[in-house]
């Protein structure tokens, strides 16, 4: 059966893009160094408890001190992992290079998934982390709306080999990136997809049974959410780790129709005029704002 046509009122902008992944840590000092100095970001504002950090001038992590908090418990929901897309395959190997020299027991693996190059890593709070590049457009498959994805061996050392430059090596945060998706921890597939692509709006690209990736405008995923470790959890408190995801519409009327469409779903809503934020069914707090940031996956 064909799946009905749905309206632009019930979709996300086209243009929509992730915004900076806000995580809560316990040791803030440590973190924001593995983030600056393995990850190769860069500290763009400190203040308090908080460090923004992050890429060309963009916000893509926030750290937010909270020693008072406890760690999340084992099959908990909230964050997989957070996905930076860097804007070149030389600027991502310059990043691993600095993985490799000073975070090599950080770094969990790497796949070949057809869209996209990965390596994976769990930062020093246990957050995960995938530092990636998309293949072009025009050599991704789409097949009855979804997208062709798999996991490939991927060698760390011969894509570093293959795209390292002097110059990257030498100063690799000195180009782009952005995040390009978030992936979630969730307790069910069926509610995620009732959440995320019935009431927020999202597309879906690829599911599978403990699974969903969801998109707009075509991109392979800017959100996913799995079971894998997490079936039939329960709404979060808060915790260490996931603080909030952060989602960019182009126009204010854009986030006001969002917000309008997830009232009219049962969610509750709250607008203090410059963003609206809500949570999901396992309590991962969404901020919707305007404003996608500069160099968004196209």
């Amino acid at each position: 059966m064909t799946a009905p046509t749905r309206t632009a009122e019930e979709l996300l902008a086209a243009d929509a893009a992730m915004g900076p992944v806000v995580l809560h840590v316990g040791d803030l000092d440590a973190m924001t160094a593995y983030y600056r100095d393995v990850l190769t970001l860069r500290v763009l504002a400190a203040e308090g408890a908080t460090v923004t950090l992050g890429r060309a001038g963009t916000p893509l992590v926030v750290l937010r001190h909270g020693p008072e908090l406890a760690a999340a418990a084992p099959g908990h929901a909230g964050l997989f992992h957070t996905a930076l897309l860097f804007e070149s395959p030389t600027a991502l190997a310059g990043a691993l290079a600095s993985v490799a020299r000073h975070g090599a027991g950080t770094y969990t693996g790497s796949a070949d998934h057809l869209v996209s190059q990965a390596f994976y890593l769990t930062d020093p709070e246990g957050n995960g982390v995938e530092l990636y590049v998309d293949r072009p457009r025009e050599t991704w498959t789409w097949h009855g709306g979804q997208v062709q994805m798999d996991s490939l061996p991927l060698d760390p050392t011969g894509f570093i080999r293959r795209h390292l430059t002097p110059e990257a090596e030498a100063d690799p945060a000195a180009s782009g990136a952005v995040v390009g998706h978030v992936h979630l921890q969730v307790g069910d597939i069926p509610t995620a997809r009732a959440f995320y692509v019935d009431a927020l709006g999202f597309e879906p690209t690829f599911e599978m049974g403990t699974a969903l990736f969801v998109s707009v405008g075509g991109y392979h995923h800017h959100m996913a959410m799995n079971t894998w470790r997490s079936a039939g959890a329960a709404r979060r408190p808060v915790t260490l780790g996931l603080g909030e995801v952060t989602l960019d519409l182009p126009a204010a009327d854009d986030v006001g129709r969002l917000g309008e469409r997830l009232r009219r779903h049962g969610v509750a809503v709250r607008d203090d005029g410059a963003s609206v934020t809500f949570e999901d069914p396992w309590a991962n707090l969404v901020r919707v704002r305007v404003g996608a940031p500069a160099g968004a996956p196209a």
